[in-house]
């Protein structure tokens, strides 16, 4: 189909000889005689007034772009990137050739087949010829896309005489051209499978079927690159693909390749809506413990799941991330309701000791205190020892020990977060997203989900640093030490829970246990603001409560 500026072009040339002529009958009626040098500077005027000349200010950007080092005319471009930078690759390529598209297209397409033939029949010295047949085979689809299908032709003075130039040249329909776009990019994954690169044969079969749906060799050889790189439900699903194309249902290719993967892809299959069933149950626990939070008050955080933003990076990251997700690990433990109540994962960090316990199940409506007592019970009469293998001064029993939580939002969280900060959660889908992540990290979802999301987190790692870095120069400008909230033995998980300066990180509540006269206690409330003490508005009885 012919542009708008190629019609707007024609028009302005047709105006052009028009007034040539005119002028030259007006000099002929007026006696003078035929001034071709006045007659062509008129026609340079006039083309000039039509926009054929220099735009205002193109000739001093063409001269400034000639003056640049880094530009090189094409005429000396030495590279195919040289020549794409002059922005005049396309029409020094048509300069190369005088023959319409299509029949350049078809030389293409004959080089290709016969460096293909030429590679099969040289065993020792195939593979520049398998190289070669790719490249000409890419060279044909590039002037394949080239060519206009007959229906969009538009008949013009100018189309008339260029078909009357190619009377012998073939012509296509859509649909055949989209026939040997597939045709040509399946012979390319073809010669790929020679070299055995099976990433190229999975592209270029997969980019053939875009063309044809039908094209059944297409479709074996992705079958082939599936099975070359241990995809076998994609394989699988490429094999009955191709037998599924009309009068292709006995090809014996696809039923020997069926055969040979049929239990590796039923395994795989099988694989799959194993996890499509866990994550679908993972999808129901977390909105459950979304619709809970939200009710009651509860509120969630999440931190960084990754702790660097290149591979480059990540040994030397890997002390802090670890010492970060010592903290808040990725427990993929969830909030679930135990005989009737909502229990939680929790976490009880002594830092004295550089310790750490793990409950998997805390009920809201436990003391600490009582949880507490089964860990770090007080020594019996004539006992002198502590059953803690780690407590060598019998620090740890339960009446000699403060807990805190840290205090990890102190603000609204509408400001930056320093990316190794707790954020809030403030809906459903991010609290879904966190979790998902953070599974697929622990390799739920397989190896290639894996890479997707540690490419995300990182992502968001990246602009979380440039966020910080713009509003406070450094990320060594880290944020003030947290403040830490006591709480006393007799409140429950709930009452902490339902604090409003109370975020649980990872869906995993964490206690801060030191025993009172320990010098690492004094240490930590000096690095640690104590802003206040949760204890019980009533004052409870523990031995009734036991």
């Amino acid at each position: 189909m012919a542009s708008k500026g190629s019609k707007e072009s024609d028009t302005r040339h047709e105006e052009l000889m028009t007034k040539m002529e005119e002028t030259r009958k007006k000099w002929l009626e007026d006696g003078e005689q035929d001034d071709t040098d006045r007659l062509l500077q008129e026609a340079i005027d006039l083309a000039v007034k039509q926009g054929r000349g220099w735009a205002p200010g193109e000739k001093e950007e063409y001269m400034s772009k000639l003056l640049d080092d880094d530009f090189i005319p094409p005429i000396f471009a030495e590279t195919q990137e040289e020549l794409e930078a002059s922005g005049l690759a396309e029409a020094f390529s048509a300069l190369n050739y005088d023959d319409s598209p299509a029949v350049v297209m078809l030389e293409f397409k004959k080089k290709g087949t016969d460096a293909f033939m030429n590679g099969k029949r040289n065993e020792a010295t195939n593979v520049q010829y398998f190289r070669d047949a790719i490249n000409h085979y890419y060279e044909a689809f590039a002037w394949a896309q080239k060519i206009e299908p007959l229906e969009h032709h538009e008949t013009t003075k100018e189309t008339k005489k260029m078909e009357q130039s190619h009377d012998d040249d073939p012509q296509y329909t859509e649909d055949e051209l989209d026939e040997i776009k597939s045709t040509l990019l399946s012979n390319a994954a073809l010669a790929h499978l020679q070299l055995k690169n099976w990433g190229f044969v999975r592209d270029d079969s997969k980019k053939a079927l875009e063309f044809n749906k039908k094209n059944v060799k297409a479709w074996y050889r992705l079958a082939k690159a599936y099975q070359m790189l241990q995809c076998w439900e994609e394989a699988g699903d490429a094999i009955d693909a191709g037998l599924a194309v009309p009068e292709q249902a006995g090809n014996k290719d696809l039923l020997k390749l069926q055969k040979l993967l049929a239990e590796k892809v039923r395994k795989a299959r099988l694989a799959r809506q194993k996890r499509e069933r866990r994550r679908a149950e993972r999808v129901s626990k977390v909105k459950e413990v979304w619709k809970h939070c939200k009710e009651s008050g509860i509120q969630l955080g999440r931190v960084a799941l990754v702790g660097s933003v290149s591979d480059e990076d990540e040994e030397a990251d890997d002390a802090a991330e670890s010492r970060w997700h010592h903290h808040y690990p990725h427990t993929g433990q969830l909030p679930s309701i135990v005989q009737g109540e909502w229990s939680w994962p929790c976490l009880f960090v002594y830092p004295s000791h550089s310790q750490s316990d793990f409950v998997k199940h805390f009920g809201e409506s436990e003391m600490l205190a009582l949880r507490m007592a089964e860990l770090f019970p007080e020594l019996d009469a004539g006992e002198t020892e502590t059953k803690i293998p780690w407590d060598y001064d019998n620090d740890f029993q339960c009446s000699k020990l403060a807990v805190y939580f840290e205090i990890n939002c102190p603000d609204d969280g509408t400001s930056i977060v320093h990316p190794e900060s707790v954020e809030r959660l403030r809906d459903q889908g991010s609290t879904m997203r966190f979790y998902e992540s953070s599974r697929a990290l622990k390799g739920d979802e397989g190896e290639e989900m894996a890479n997707l999301v540690t490419a995300v987190e990182r992502k968001r790692l990246h602009m979380q640093r440039k966020a910080w870095k713009k509003k406070h120069g450094s990320l060594w400008a880290k944020p003030d030490p947290l403040d830490v909230v006591r709480v006393h033995p007799a409140m429950t998980l709930r009452d902490v829970l339902l604090d409003k300066r109370m975020v649980v990180a990872n869906f995993l509540v964490t206690f801060v246990i030191i025993p009172e006269g320990h010098a690492a206690h004094g240490a930590y409330l000096k690095e640690h603001k104590c802003v206040d003490v949760l204890q019980p508005k009533e004052e409870i009885n523990i031995e009734n409560k036991k």
